[in-house]
């Protein structure tokens, strides 16, 4: 069974915050973490998906307000846009009574809508937490290849065989597609967005080039734009951002763009197995968005994740802006015998990091000059895990 370091955080903001919304992609563990909470304290699940419990809420204060003594869980919680108004009331009212904890847990796949609405209704109500896939400290670490093939969606993980795995990925990007982000709003061809998606995957880890990918697709970068907004709000792809600081250096300008899971990228490339994907290209950049979506997760609350890179080819894949301003300096290396680039040197000159770090699949730590260290990852999740406060 998989302990999910979510749960604790979840308890705590649970316990300080009138609200909560728990974010990530469907799937991922929300509604299964959610009910595993709900067996602590008195609580009621409602599903907006289903006719049934949306029914419960036509009149939305009379219904809760017969539970107000209750964790009141909504899953899917964009199905109900007009709920939002109608929650405030009620937070506020239990705010003047002197209540000290959560009454509502809102669930959403879509954290587009779920952000937009909260903001209008909700400020300085409610606190987020996004629920990542499981990540590569959460795996005993003999199957963190394992993981890194098949991705972090637990029914993906999990699954008997490498062919039970892919046909599973590859129904939840044909779902996404086809039903969920029609259901948003949406209206783009399933299969565009599939090509636009896919062509994510082949660039892993690349500089966002839209006016290529308008070309490719036949569509202006103004709508490049709008499908890459989509995926990153439904929390599927990331936008790293590059760092910038008063410096004379050319630095890089267009972000760089990960599909967060790596078992997506595979499945969106049609590479199923261990030795398949070792065999492809996409093989270093896969392992890469792996490793930053691990150490994003394990960073403490407040960390800034950016890349360095200048004109002149000096380069830092993941560069961690801790609270406090402290930074961590990662190379990222898919190989056994790994070695610091001269562009990484170069970039460690221009940041001045208090730490250098080259994380590599291997199992032990060792130096590798310079004030550079060679770490697995689960050593560096583990160290960024202890700056959490306690």
């Amino acid at each position: 069974m998989i302990v999910r370091r979510i749960e604790s955080r979840l308890v705590e903001l649970l316990d300080t915050n009138p609200t909560v919304a728990l974010l990530g992609p469907r799937q991922v563990g929300k509604t299964t973490l959610a009910l595993t909470v709900a067996e602590t304290r008195p609580s009621i699940y409602l599903d907006l998906e289903s006719e049934a419990d949306r029914a419960k809420l036509a009149e939305p204060e009379l219904f809760l307000s017969a539970h107000q003594d209750k964790l009141v869980i909504l899953d899917e919680v964009h199905r109900a846009p007009n709920l939002f108004q109608a929650l405030r009331g009620l937070i506020d009212r239990g705010r003047r009574a002197g209540a000290r904890f959560s009454r509502f847990l809102l669930l959403g796949s879509a954290s587009m809508e779920l952000l937009r609405q909260s903001g209008e209704s909700l400020a300085g109500r409610i606190a987020y937490l996004e629920m990542q896939p499981i990540d590569g400290l959460e795996v005993p670490a003999p199957d963190t290849d394992r993981l890194w093939v098949r991705g972090g969606f637990p029914d993906s993980y999990l699954a008997s065989s490498d062919r039970i795995s892919m046909r599973w990925r590859q129904d939840f990007i044909r779902t996404y597609l086809e039903r969920d982000i029609p259901a948003l709003g949406p209206r783009i061809p399933a299969e565009t967005l599939r090509r636009f998606w896919t062509m994510l995957a082949h660039q892993q880890s690349g500089l966002l080039n839209a006016a290529q990918l308008a070309g490719s697709l036949g569509v202006t970068g103004k709508t490049i734009a709008s499908y890459l907004d989509l995926l990153v709000d439904l929390l599927l792809v990331r936008r790293l951002e590059p760092w910038h600081a008063n410096t004379t250096k050319r630095l890089v300008k267009s972000p760089r763009i990960y599909v967060r899971d790596s078992g997506l990228v595979h499945a969106l490339l049609g590479i199923g197995s261990e030795n398949d994907v070792l065999g492809h290209p996409v093989a270093g950049p896969s392992w890469e968005g792996f490793v930053i979506e691990t150490l994003i997760a394990a960073a403490p609350e407040g960390t800034q994740p950016n890349f360095y890179r200048t004109a002149a080819g000096a380069e830092i894949d993941l560069l961690l802006v801790l609270p406090g301003g402290a930074t961590w300096a990662v190379e990222i290396k898919r190989s056994l015998a790994p070695k610091a680039e001269r562009g990484f040197h170069t970039a460690c000159e221009d940041v001045d990091p208090e730490r250098r770090l080259v994380i590599y699949p291997g199992k032990d730590a060792y130096p590798l000059g310079h004030g550079i260290e060679a770490m697995p990852l689960s050593l560096v999740g583990k160290a960024l895990l202890g700056l959490a406060p306690a």
